[in-house]
């Protein structure tokens, strides 16, 4: 996943790119483990972009995802432009919840729509941390669902 990066200012980061043929399964679309990488690398790429992970190791901190949730409502094909899209609807003392659509361009059908619980955790030792206000401030929280 790396092509057209778009950062708005309504806190929602949109990515699009071409449906790679490696990510297509035996029934001949997207395999369902595709999106959970896909949520992994939009994820990463929206925190860099905000310039989170100098913040992330400066706190000694690390994220790490507690839970996927994922509902695929149609299926994508190899060649597809999709646009997929992560934001942030919460965060709480330890804990942060993202966010995703996969939309394809052609006919602006949703693909599918996701989210991860986020865990920020103490590098060293491995347990839970506070996130530190200058992560949880470089963000826009945008709350509900949201559609492209």
């Amino acid at each position: 996943m790396c092509e057209q990066p778009l950062l708005h200012v309504d806190g929602i980061f949109r990515y699009e790119f071409a449906v790679p043929v490696d990510v297509i399964d035996v029934n001949g679309h997207v395999n369902n483990v595709a999106y959970v990488q896909w949520m992994q690398d939009i994820a990463v790429h929206h925190f860099r972009v905000l310039g989170g992970e100098e913040l992330m190791h400066a706190a000694g901190g690390s994220w790490v995802a507690r839970s996927h949730h994922i509902e695929y409502l149609r299926p994508a094909f190899v060649g597809e432009r999709i646009q997929a899209s992560t934001w942030i609807a919460s965060f709480s003392r330890v804990r942060s919840l993202r966010r995703y659509q996969f939309v394809r361009l052609s006919d602006g059908v949703i693909l599918a729509t996701g989210e991860t619980d986020w865990v920020f955790i103490n590098a060293k030792s491995g347990r839970p941390q506070s996130i530190p206000e200058e992560i949880s401030a470089a963000f826009t929280l945008v709350n509900g669902e949201t559609s492209t």
